[in-house]
């Protein structure tokens, strides 16, 4: 699952859009890519600018990696899913209206993919320990032992809910995403989302309690 491996295979498959780019366009440096926000890459990339979807690769493939791995519990299988996502988005970047954040379009965009899968598979199973070993590059060490202690409670919970309300917790608490951005991933109401997150909650307190745990890890 690599930068390399997601660009050679749309050099390979759609060459044609980044030739046919005008090239009487500035190019965007890949060095100011990468310090600009994700609405200007993705800007950059409706231009034709190849470098752009490097940038989001590397800046996004390891929290969509963790949220499909979630989902459809199989290394091989999430890594496909992530270089599709970032294939799709490469192909028609337009999709992008700028109604949410590009990190939040992303997951939505990987649900719908791990969906279909999981609809093919319907026995795929959870490998949490998997998916907590990929470090976030983007993570300081403060930060990335923060992470992981939270993901460290919450894990085994997690199993232990229904696929709707893991889903949203995993969302709310392992991506920070809120109550809006869960909805617009999930196409759900806000109203829906915030019920399943009421009685998750509750579960999950519950069985927090069962183990010791002091329940202030899911304050928010």
């Amino acid at each position: 699952m690599t930068t390399r491996a997601v660009t050679r295979h749309m050099s390979m498959n759609a060459a044609g859009r980044v030739d046919g780019a005008n090239p009487a366009a500035a190019p965007h440096a890949l060095r100011d890519l990468r310090k600009a926000p994700d609405e200007a890459v993705m800007t950059a990339l409706s231009e034709g600018d190849r470098h752009a979807i490097q940038v989001l690769f590397a800046r996004h493939n390891v929290r969509v990696f963790r949220f499909v791995m979630r989902l459809v519990g199989n290394v091989s299988v999430a890594e496909d899913l992530v270089n599709e996502v970032f294939i799709e988005v490469w192909r028609q970047p337009g999709k992008f209206a700028g109604r949410c954040r590009v990190a939040t379009w992303l997951l939505a965009i990987a649900r719908n993919k791990a969906l279909t899968v999981l609809r093919r598979c319907s026995d795929a199973e959870l490998d949490d320990e998997t998916a907590l070993t990929i470090e976030d590059p983007s993570d300081d060490p403060e930060a990335t032992i923060e992470k992981n202690d939270r993901s460290a409670i919450l894990r085994k919970c997690l199993t232990q809910l229904s696929p709707a309300h893991r889903e949203v917790i995993d969302l709310v608490y392992y991506h920070e995403k809120t109550v809006g951005e869960v909805a617009q991933i999930i196409a759900a109401p806000e109203s829906t989302v915030k019920t399943r997150m009421f009685y998750a909650r509750n579960q999950i307190e519950k069985l927090l309690e069962r183990a010791g745990v002091d329940r202030a890890c899911l304050s928010t």
